[in-house]
């Protein structure tokens, strides 16, 4: 496959991760510059995951159902777009909160239908290549590290008064590289073949501890998600700073997915799954135990490359072969919705009311012992697997 092929989605996902690298980091100090208390934070950086409760997978099974993933993610983005010009209107929190909804209905599926269908690209002989996704995925990390300092600096030397214009600049970027992108329709995604349902493979034993690993995993990471911009701006770090330690984790990140092809195949994807949520654990109790001591936190967002890229990696391959031809997409689509939204709620809203209650440092110390629970899970996965596989 000529690297040409893919140069599509790896556009996608630099602008796409571009937009991300700001958005997520910087969007819970833009409501706390507002004037917003952490509860009513905690629910408008909720909607982007309420959204993936329900919009991946009616994305999903509708592009399963008509093979025409293109055609979606130009509308997705084009409509994400206009919606993302209500940020800079002055709505109060209702008006954003609907602001935000219309947007996230629209941007929440774009990369499970991008995964779909770059996860059948880059499979030779039905066996997922984590070298060739590797290397296009790992523009998403550039196009992250590029905005989460560039907009730490931006914000700390003129506020956060622009957040919503750079919403519409990196959003307008997702537009133009879905636009790029070959109109192709997969051929196997023909509507002549029977529907085919997921939920019986979703009952299998190894898929459900699998996708309860999933589920307990990036709950932990919720908490640096959601609030670990809000939980250094209150230890007192800089705009600067905290876009430093985001750049970190998405430094080693980079590297990851540029070297997985190489590493990846000491262990087996049930392995790396358990590994990582081992490493969540530590990660989380490290930023919650000692959030001053610059050095350990630095090793914190440092073990991202292992508690995220290799985790997503090995989701990834893992769903592809779970959820094999039409139901590829509804399989990447129910990673999102069971590993991201559902999470994302309970974390998002819990971790506010936690927050509240007990302070930030709660919420990392909770985050420690959803990692256990992933941990757990994990390793009934990869038994499953061993005794199955």
């Amino acid at each position: 496959m000529s690297a040409g092929t893919l140069a599509p989605f790896a556009a996608l996902s630099a602008s796409y991760f571009a937009h991300i690298g700001f958005f997520n980091p910087y969007l819970p100090l833009w409501l706390k510059d507002m004037g917003f208390g952490l509860m009513a934070i905690s629910v408008l950086t909720s909607v982007q995951s309420v959204t993936r409760l329900f919009a991946p997978y009616a994305w999903g099974w509708l592009s399963d159902r008509t093979g025409e993933r293109v055609r979606l993610l130009r509308y997705g983005a084009t409509a994400a777009l206009v919606c993302s010009l209500g940020l800079s209107l002055n709505f109060g929190f209702v008006g954003l909160l609907v602001v935000l909804l219309l947007m996230f209905l629209h941007t929440s599926a774009m990369m499970p239908m991008s995964e779909a269908a770059m996860a059948h690209l880059v499979s030779k002989e039905g066996q997922f290549d984590a070298r060739r996704y590797g290397r296009v995925r790992l523009w998403g990390s550039l196009g992250f590290l590029l905005t989460v300092l560039a907009a730490g600096a931006w914000f700390e030397g003129h506020g956060m008064g622009s957040f919503a214009l750079w919403s519409t600049c990196t959003l307008l970027a997702v537009t133009v590289s879905v636009w790029w992108m070959p109109d192709v329709k997969e051929a196997a995604h023909t509507t002549a073949l029977p529907a085919q349902p997921v939920w019986p493979l979703l009952r299998q034993p190894a898929v459900a501890w699998l996708f309860a690993s999933i589920f307990f995993h990036v709950l932990a990471h919720i908490a640096v998600y959601v609030f670990f911009s809000l939980y250094l701006d209150s230890l007192g770090y800089r705009k600067t700073t905290i876009g430093l330690l985001w750049a970190v984790s998405v430094v080693l990140e980079i590297g990851w997915f540029f070297m997985q092809g190489r590493w990846m195949p000491l262990l087996s994807l049930s392995a790396w799954l358990v590994l990582a949520s081992a490493l969540v654990t530590v990660r989380m109790a490290l930023t919650a135990g000692w959030p001053t001591v610059w050095p350990l936190l630095v090793v914190a967002q440092m073990l991202h490359a292992i508690t995220f890229a290799t985790h997503h990696t090995a989701c990834v391959a893992l769903i592809s072969h779970h959820f094999p031809g039409r139901l590829r997409g509804r399989g990447q689509a129910l990673y999102t919705v069971i590993g991201y939204g559902v999470p994302g709620v309970l974390g998002g809203l819990g971790g506010g009311a936690i927050s509240s209650w007990l302070g930030l440092s709660a919420v990392f110390w909770g985050a420690t012992l959803a990692g256990l629970v992933a941990t757990a899970c994990a390793m009934q996965a990869r038994k499953l697997t061993h005794r199955h596989g």
